[in-house]
């Protein structure tokens, strides 16, 4: 890999695409049915190819204007190529616009990555040790009081993988924690810690409704934010995670050498030894320049995949014996917690999703959000429509709290992963997941059209109908 080249989305923004290591283990993994009919050189050939088509793709979606039109483009192209090196490729593309329209299942179904046992896996918690199971909202705080830097990982179209962190902000600043940077934001928008909530120039992921209320709730619980995105054209992807790492110290501990610090990034940006793309992770140059100590924590292991062999073993065996309600992690009679590797401090277990009208409902966010019944009739029989909720105090720019894409049935066709779409009698509906409080919702049908709107107030217990302005 040479680099992280960068695309150009969504009305000028740039995004870094993160084609990280994980992605390419996956590559090679997945490769091996395909190379029995061909060559590796030839396989390789036909995903370098699908790279190219599929930066094509995206960026053709983000000249388009709104994030509905954008995704009818990666759609229809997705529905159009059934190559298995385009599906493997422009499937991750795809699950990130999924992951932005609040359709969770078919983001994971687009895009996930095999949890295979590795050679230097740790021994699992339930066998060695004498580890307990513990809350995972419970006892990272605990264990952060011991750590200037806390570090957490996430899985970029897996927004489950984002859920506990949004929960961890407030646990995390009760315990002094004062900073918060996120991979994905934009140093370019100078104005979002007076703002108070991102919009579509904060941040590419920043687009996800979860990942944009952890931003608001770290501004609106006093954090500081910060951007730390590499800006220079890196030449090499430890040029990259050494810029970053030095935008983070320039931001924060030059100024403020006691600072405690937050940091959301993804996959391997956060492991804190052993060789990151040929060279060393933002982790580990941050550690360099400041010598803080670190708690990294891996949210991108134990979670569930769309298929349950894809899983790692330890997963499976610790959902049968324990049958969790929410993430845990395991610590050891000394108050040390597990690790499935040792580039990692601790690894978080997320339970099994439980699907609620088509939702998976972790998005009640450990009960601070209230599920609102929606249905199609502002959408005048035209499909998909997608619904955003947008708190009732911020801008039509505020990256909405929640949407939800009413459409048509899926219909279920051999073409891999990618979702077709056909006709049905029954006009959808759907939930939304918000917290108590007020809220202007958008029923989107056209680019073209101003969108529909309703003014709805979120109880403490769900409400059943919207309120029409």
């Amino acid at each position: 890999m040479h680099g992280i080249p960068r695309v150009r989305v969504a009305r000028g923004k740039s995004v870094a695409i993160h084609r990280a290591a994980i992605a390419c283990m996956l590559w090679l993994v997945c490769a091996a049915s395909a190379v029995h009919a061909q060559s590796a050189e030839a396989w390789r050939a036909q995903q370098t190819a699908a790279m190219e088509k599929a930066d094509d793709i995206l960026a053709q979606a983000g000249r388009q204007k709104g994030l509905l039109t954008q995704y009818l483009v990666m759609r229809r192209a997705a529905a159009s190529n059934d190559s298995a090196a385009f599906r493997l490729i422009f499937g991750q593309y795809l699950s990130w616009y999924q992951s932005f329209l609040g359709d969770y299942p078919a983001a994971v179904r687009s895009f996930s990555i095999a949890q295979i046992p590795q050679a230097d896996d740790l021994p699992s918690p339930l066998t060695e040790g004498g580890y307990t199971a513990r809350p995972a909202l419970d006892a990272i705080p605990e264990l952060a009081r011991n750590y200037q830097i806390v570090l957490l990982n996430e899985a970029h179209n897996v927004a489950l993988t984002r859920s506990l962190s949004v929960q961890l902000l407030s646990r995390l600043y009760a315990e002094g924690f004062r900073y918060f940077a996120a991979e994905t934001l934009m140093q370019s928008d100078t104005g979002l810690q007076a703002r108070g909530y991102p919009t579509e120039d904060s941040g590419f992921y920043t687009e996800e409704p979860i990942y944009g209320e952890m931003v608001r709730m770290a501004l609106k619980l006093g954090f500081k934010v910060i951007a730390y995105e590499a800006t220079s054209d890196a030449s090499s992807a430890d040029a990259r995670e050494a810029e970053q790492a030095r935008h983070l110290y320039e931001s924060v501990f030059a100024h403020d050498p006691r600072a405690r610090l937050v940091v959301q990034a993804g996959y391997d940006h956060i492991v804190k030894s052993g060789s990151y793309l040929g060279g060393r992770s933002m982790a580990e140059h941050l550690h360099k320049l400041t010598a803080a100590p670190m708690l990294s924590i891996n949210q991108t292991a134990m979670y569930p995949r769309p298929k349950s062999k894809n899983d790692h073993p330890y997963y499976t065996a610790v959902m049968k014996q324990l049958q969790p309600e929410a993430p845990i992690v395991f610590i050891d009679a000394e108050g040390k917690p597990w690790s499935l590797g040792a580039a990692y401090d601790v690894t978080v277990f997320f339970p099994p999703e439980k699907l609620q009208r088509g939702r998976p409902t972790w998005l009640s966010l450990g009960g601070l959000r209230r599920t609102h019944q929606v249905n199609a009739n502002a959408c005048h029989g035209r499909y998909p429509c997608l619904v955003e909720a947008r708190y009732a105090g911020e801008g039509p720019d505020a990256i909405p709290a929640d949407r939800l894409l009413l459409d048509l049935s899926r219909v279920a066709l051999s073409i891999g992963p990618m979702d077709v779409y056909g006709s049905t009698q029954e006009a959808p509906s759907g939930e939304l997941y918000l917290r108590p409080g007020g809220y202007q919702l958008s029923f989107i049908v056209d680019k073209d059209k101003a969108p529909q709107r309703e003014t709805i107030v979120v109880q403490d217990a769900p409400s059943r109908e919207p309120e029409q302005r």
